[in-house]
């Protein structure tokens, strides 16, 4: 377990930039030490903040796109091109502007695909193929992630995992079914906490004083079952991303006052 690490910058905007900036850096250290990288996406108003802002820095040609691995934290059980799914959000902001291998981009599977209406079932593939690009030295049945992305929601929920239903307390499987969500839709498929640990590096987005309280839960030693996203951490380093008013009910000495 990592300590969580804080950056605060001044705005959404500024935030998504540097975010996007740290990931192309990752990427290209990744690909320049293994070949690959591998890094889950997430959705949401920062999500695609960042990736918006990843399509539009310069320096994201230095990115080898065909040697990198998309997967994802959660997605909406929605049928394939829904603009609610994240996928569907993710090629919009970023990925249909870049040369990708499509065998590399790991996207959740949709309700009207294979698995209907059996989102149960649609989790146990996704888990599958998590666990077919697992190599020995995962140690597990996940790939260790370069960076693992997650928003937090205003309720502290991380992925599809929210405060108090069964998907946060799940101890063994790396992804499963979500009914009965409290933000719609209400049928979702999500990793898991111990899938999301998995990750060398996890980075928790948060922008917005409607995130404000959620980070300060989060932060001040919170249980997981009641705040999903303080059981969110990677092996070598948990980063939470802020703006200022997302931060602005945690203590200055949570984070340097270098943050900008």
């Amino acid at each position: 377990m990592s300590t969580p690490q804080l950056v605060v910058h001044h705005d959404k905007e500024l935030m998504a930039q540097a975010a996007a900036a740290r990931l192309i850096t990752k990427i290209v250290d990744a690909q320049a030490s293994r070949g690959t990288a591998s890094v889950v996406l997430t959705g949401g108003r920062n999500g695609n903040g960042l990736l918006a802002a990843l399509a539009a820095a310069p320096a994201r040609d230095a990115v080898d796109w065909g040697r990198l691995d998309l997967w994802w934290g959660d997605e909406r059980y929605l049928p394939e091109g829904d603009p609610e799914r994240n996928v569907t959000q993710a090629r919009e902001a970023l990925l249909d502007s870049v040369p990708l291998d499509p065998e590399r981009v790991h996207a959740m599977p949709a309700s009207d695909g294979p698995y209907g209406a059996d989102v149960e079932a649609a989790a146990e593939a996704y888990a599958a193929e998590l666990a077919k690009a697992a190599g020995p030295e995962n140690h597990g049945s996940v790939p260790t992630f370069d960076v693992l992305m997650l928003g937090v929601g205003p309720d502290t929920h991380v992925a599809s995992l929210f405060p108090e239903l069964p998907a946060v307390r799940e101890t063994e499987r790396t992804v499963v079914g979500v009914h009965g969500a409290p933000k719609p839709p209400p049928t979702r498929i999500s990793l898991t906490l111990p899938a999301i640990r998995a990750a060398r590096e996890v980075w928790l987005l948060a922008a917005g004083d409607d995130k404000a309280e959620a980070a300060a839960i989060a932060l001040s030693g919170a249980g997981e079952i009641q705040a999903p996203a303080a059981g969110a951490y990677g092996r070598s380093r948990t980063l939470w991303l802020l703006d200022s008013a997302a931060a602005s009910q945690l203590p200055r000495s949570l984070y340097p006052p270098a943050s900008a």
